[in-house]
């Protein structure tokens, strides 16, 4: 059979045709088509969905990623800032109502906050898997703004407590997690979670520094009902600000994997632990301050620069870690900063000067950990459980929140100042032992 060589005009490559019998040409006839090359095939991809491309390269994030993610970390900050605005201030306050001169209850009412939210976490959490993130953030910022409101009319311990279970209600920062998570493409999830941290430390500056003058002003049922306010309008970002989600790729990860996995179970007891000594930490340092000569509002002289000189601090150094990939050598840095200020705190003459120079110590490594520890369990959370393993996180650290309060509150009644600081040290010296041995986690989410 001859056969003739020649290429269309079209063609992308030579083609072969046949001058053998129809039947053959039929078979042998290959039609010219125009070809797209798959980097092109990728760019259009890229341009119509540029949050759920997981293959996009960009450094940059889209701009519906950036507003997603800003909203997003606002509304974590918001909702952050009611649990931070009470601690700088609340047990002073609490001397002044009936039930606060035991020191037992002042700790309960700092921790009640986390029983609830351990109890609902995961709940919130798997139920956005499910049903979707925007109405259940929304549901939870609602029942958040209700015990802010109770809290605000309450004139004893025992309703400030009653406020405060039910604003524990209202746990929805697993599913904004996840939700952050749903929105922004796998290495730009770094950065988003980054920012989260980011907003919670920048919460934790104007809640620390903030609360004492609206104290000052307002009082403590102004401060919670300023927060509640802030709850309303953060329903409004959620329904008209932050995008939808595109539908996530269903892959299988049984729930257990998130219980069993190491590495977040190290993540997770880190978590209780840092929120924990915080918790109780604040319990004391503004009886330090006040015993020191310096008037609960104007305990922001000290806040202020503490704040400001570690969160400038702690940018560059969450930064160079992933870049250089020694993510690791810098949380476990930042928990040997946390253990020198505790023991420094039980140990050091409590001064003006050396308690804001030994809570910059310790906030400096606070910031850290707590920028960095939510994006490290958006990478090791298998499947879709990314929802669920955000509730476990914020379970145990709603848990911290509450053992923090409550053991302290014991330990300052039963022992003294000294025997909460010892006691948050050996906390922190078993998680710095636990975290050794973590793996180097990967540079990009």
């Amino acid at each position: 059979m001859r056969r003739l060589q020649g290429t269309s005009p079209n063609a992308a490559w030579p083609v072969r045709f046949s001058n053998g019998p129809r039947r053959m040409r039929r078979r042998l006839h290959v039609e010219s088509r125009p070809v797209v090359a798959p980097a092109a095939r990728r760019q259009l991809i890229q341009r119509t969905l540029p949050m759920s491309n997981p293959s996009a390269t960009s450094s940059r994030m889209s701009a519906p990623e950036l507003r997603a993610t800003v909203s997003l970390a606002a509304i974590f900050a918001l909702r952050m800032l009611g649990l931070f605005m009470i601690m700088p201030v609340f047990s002073i306050y609490a001397k002044t109502i009936p039930g606060g001169e035991n020191v037992l209850l002042v700790g309960i009412a700092l921790g009640a906050y986390g029983v609830t939210q351990s109890m609902l976490y995961i709940f919130y959490g798997w139920i956005s898997d499910k049903v979707g993130r925007k109405p259940v953030i929304a549901t939870g910022l609602l029942i958040f703004a209700l015990g802010s409101f109770v809290a605000a009319g309450a004139h004893d311990m025992t309703w400030i407590i009653v406020g405060r279970v039910i604003q524990g209600m209202g746990a929805v920062s697993s599913a904004v997690i996840a939700f952050i998570a749903d929105l922004t493409a796998e290495e730009h999830r770094t950065k988003a979670m980054a920012m989260v941290g980011g907003s919670i430390g920048i919460s934790f500056a104007v809640a620390i520094v903030g609360a004492p003058i609206v104290f000052h002003w307002l009082g403590m049922s102004g401060l919670f009902a300023l927060v509640g306010v802030f709850s309303i309008l953060a329903v409004g970002v959620v329904l008209w600000v932050v995008p939808d989600a595109p539908k996530p790729v269903h892959v299988r990860a049984p729930f257990a994997e998130v219980l069993h996995n190491v590495e977040l179970l190290r993540l997770n007891f880190g978590v209780l632990v840092l929120h924990a000594t915080q918790t109780a930490l604040f319990l004391v340092v503004p009886r330090i301050l006040e015993a020191g000569g310096l008037p609960v509002a104007s305990h922001w002289k000290v806040y202020l620069p503490v704040m400001g000189l570690s969160f400038v601090m702690m940018v560059p150094a969450i930064i160079a870690a992933e870049k250089r990939g020694h993510m690791k050598t810098v949380l476990l840095s930042a928990i040997a900063l946390i253990l020198f200020g505790q023991l420094l705190l039980g140990v050091a003459p409590h001064t003006i000067l050396s308690v804001a120079a030994i809570l910059f110590v310790y906030f400096l490594g606070f910031n850290v950990l707590e920028a960095s520890q939510p994006s490290l369990v958006s990478k090791l959370a298998p499947g879709n459980r990314k929802g669920a393993a955000a509730g476990v996180y914020n379970t145990t650290q709603s848990i911290g929140l509450a053992l923090g309060g409550m053991i302290g509150g014991w330990l300052l009644k039963v022992d003294g100042q000294s025997a909460v600081f010892f006691t948050c040290s050996g906390l922190v010296f078993c998680w710095l032992i636990i975290a050794a041995r973590m793996k180097q986690p990967p540079r990009k989410a």
